[in-house]
């Protein structure tokens, strides 16, 4: 059984989200938040496997909320459900440890769907969303491109994705991204750090870091 909790300030909405997900034998709807504060009280309580995160919400919004619960316990899933496509929301999201971003246009079917693969472990980002945050990694200024290009060699698409291994995202979030295989992504990240000079990611940021600042 996947436990369940909604965080929405929309009393309205959060019902037939409930309503739609408890057709799901394999779910269970644990507790319903009103805010960003009151989702992060409840998952100390409520324990959940699942949080499907609304972004903007008083008091707190989903995106801090987000980071604030992956800091309690990381093994909780959370997934942003909003009517908002704003590349910075989705970036920030996914940048304190959201396992996924939804908009609340889709279907019953596909969201049950996505809450299951995102409880076994897969980031849950549908093309248009996935569009969007390869839109703002390629809006890069030219200067910080042309610096990687000129220090390491890279190529276009390993500069793109040495600015995301900056970022902070994983090489899952990276091939899913970028809408490469697993196996495709690991060897683009290799490939970067031969070019730099380096064993792994905390020694390829802070050399990514001093050739862009």
């Amino acid at each position: 059984m996947i436990k369940i909790l909604l965080a929405d300030d929309q009393t309205i909405l959060t019902e037939g989200i409930k309503s739609v997900l408890e057709t799901c034998p394999d779910f269970k709807v644990v507790g319903i938040a009103q805010d960003g504060a009151e989702a992060v009280k409840l998952c100390e309580s409520l324990k959940p496997d699942v949080v499907l995160m609304d972004i903007r919400m008083p008091n707190m919004n989903g995106v801090v909320a987000t980071k604030r619960i992956k800091e309690i316990d990381d093994r909780v899933k959370i997934i942003v459900l909003t009517t908002f496509d704003d590349s910075d929301y989705i970036l920030s999201a996914i940048n304190n440890g959201a396992s996924g971003y939804l908009l609340k246009d889709i279907g019953s079917t596909a969201l049950i769907d996505s809450i299951k693969n995102a409880y076994a472990g897969d980031t849950i980002l549908p093309s248009k969303i996935a569009k969007k945050i390869t839109d703002a990694a390629m809006m890069v200024s030219s200067d910080k491109e042309i610096k990687l290009k000129k220090a390491f060699n890279l190529s276009d698409r390993e500069v793109e994705i040495a600015l995301m291994i900056n970022d902070g995202f994983t090489n899952r979030q990276i091939a899913s991204v970028m809408q490469l295989s697993d196996g495709t992504a690991r060897n683009y990240i290799s490939s970067i750090y031969s070019k730099l000079g380096v064993d792994g990611r905390p020694a390829a940021v802070e050399k990514i870091k001093s050739k862009i600042r």
